[in-house]
């Protein structure tokens, strides 16, 4: 164990060490994240007309269900005979967690917009809101913390199947996995593995954050039920008697 530690120790004292950890770390954070931008994007928008019209919301979950069952690896090489790419362009990464993270979403999405509630909607449409407004006025962002849910499990999944294109050459915090499998150098293996526990742990921590932001109402009520929570209590501690007095006073 003592030498384990003596050669992570070199492997991290490199400066060269160093700098290819940083660029790998900061590529995977690329890698990673854009796709699940442009996935939220996409299985938003695929959702909304989902919504509106209803037969083409089987065949969202059922095409979805498919693309996701779909091995990674077998996506990384096809997709550059798709798009006229080379396999070892980052290009290929992108598009197929891009694919991934909207077929993943597509479902959540589509329960979040589900979740509105129908009073709401019709007092909206009531009040003049055309589809589209009401669409990112209100129901998008009433779904918000149901769809963030969904958007969490993209996050973590995506950044651990970049790891995935390091195979095919792409880079990212995979590029130390094969590089300690082919040179029997353990550091970077495990370098590699706690960079992408905590960059998981990281981002996720930060959507968290984000869902807090975009929802107040949320914390509103929170607060309001650990209020209503300690007021009854109280109350029952006190007893009938004490209670009685205290809400007739």
């Amino acid at each position: 164990m003592g030498d384990f530690f003596d050669e992570l120790g070199r492997y991290l004292g490199s400066a060269n060490s160093r700098e290819e950890i940083l660029a790998d770390l900061l590529q995977h954070i690329y890698l990673a994240l854009l796709p699940l931008v442009l996935g939220i994007v996409l299985s938003v928008l695929i959702g909304w007309l989902a919504k509106q019209w209803k037969p083409l919301r089987t065949f969202v979950l059922v095409l979805s269900n498919l693309l996701y069952t779909v091995p990674s690896l077998a996506l990384f090489i096809v997709i550059p005979g798709i798009i006229g790419s080379r396999i070892i362009d980052s290009i290929n990464v992108i598009v197929a967690l891009t694919i991934y993270t909207t077929a993943l979403l597509s479902r959540p999405v589509l329960d979040a917009l589900d979740a509105v509630p129908p009073e709401v909607t019709a007092a909206a449409i009531a009040v003049g809101y055309r589809p589209v407004r009401r669409f990112w006025g209100i129901e998008l962002p009433l779904a918000v913390p149901v769809l963030a849910a969904g958007v969490r499990v993209a996050a973590v999944s995506n950044i651990s199947l970049v790891s995935v294109g390091a195979l095919v050459g792409t880079g990212g915090l995979g590029v130390l996995f094969t590089d300690g499998f082919q040179r029997e150098y353990f550091s970077p293996i495990v370098v590699g593995i706690v960079l992408t526990l905590i960059l998981a742990l990281v981002v996720d921590v930060v959507l968290v954050l984000l869902r807090n932001l975009m929802t107040p109402w949320q914390r509103a009520a929170r607060r309001t039920s650990v209020h209503e929570s300690s007021s009854d209590a109280a109350r029952s501690a006190l007893g009938p008697d004490v209670s009685g007095e205290v809400n007739a006073a």
